[in-house]
């Protein structure tokens, strides 16, 4: 009579199974412990360095950038009250450390968003006096996750290149104007803004492009005149 085989029982092989896990787990610990045994100088050497780094951070930004930020707004705000006060000369400053103005904010405060700002506002000023190299080069310093703040940024700088004869540069710049902001009428404004440019330079693929963008996208603002703006390249 044929012997049946022992087959062990479902519970009989998880079991086993089981058993054969931990083991494998005492193992890994066992390697696990001799690693931090044989390493446990330069592990902790790590473990400062990261410590140190991340209460360095935490000190940078308390006593550093946090007084920082504070001194720029003091200065921004009294800067913006003369501003209010059309008193445009002492809105820009810079002239003295009573009165740092807008100058001397973003001068002292340059890696702050209040100094940041404080450059696009005297670069503004700049421009304003027919210092146009000056105002570019502090408009140059401003950046912002706002994209209508940055498409004006372009623009203000396109405007000080034509005001410097330099065209093709304020072209360049009023096309990122263009593209900066996805605000409809700041899209619009500086579309059109390039197209006229673009007329002006006698670039007329450029300048039917933009006016026909006006004509697809934004017939709302332009009060129906894309169609004359399109038909001034024919002409002009």
């Amino acid at each position: 009579m044929a012997k049946h085989k022992n087959h062990p029982s479902k519970h009989e092989q998880e079991g086993k199974e089981t058993v054969e896990f931990f083991k494998d787990l005492d193992k890994d610990a066992l390697k696990t412990e001799r690693f931090l045994e044989k390493n446990a100088k330069l592990l902790g050497i790590i473990f400062g360095v990261l410590i140190v780094g991340v209460l360095g951070y935490f000190a940078y930004q308390q006593f550093i950038v946090a007084p920082k930020n504070e001194e720029a707004m003091k200065g921004y705000l009294a800067a913006q009250k003369k501003l209010s006060e059309k008193k445009d000369a002492e809105a820009l400053g810079g002239k003295s450390a009573a009165n740092p103005g807008f100058l001397g904010t973003a001068k002292d405060y340059p890696n702050t968003a209040v100094g940041k700002i404080s450059a696009y506002n005297a670069g503004l000023l700049k421009f304003k006096e027919g210092k146009y190299q000056e105002a570019y080069d502090l408009l140059d310093k401003f950046s912002s996750d706002n994209k209508v703040l940055m498409a004006l940024k372009y623009g203000a700088m396109a405007d000080s290149k034509s005001n410097l004869n330099k065209n093709d540069e304020a072209f360049s710049l009023i096309e990122k104007a263009v593209s900066a902001s996805d605000d409809p009428y700041t899209a619009y404004y500086f579309t059109k803004k390039a197209g006229m440019l673009a007329l002006a330079m006698n670039k007329k693929a450029e300048a039917k492009k933009y006016f026909s963008s006006i004509d697809e996208k934004y017939k709302d603002y332009d009060n129906g005149m894309s169609d004359a703006y399109i038909e001034m390249v024919k002409y002009f």
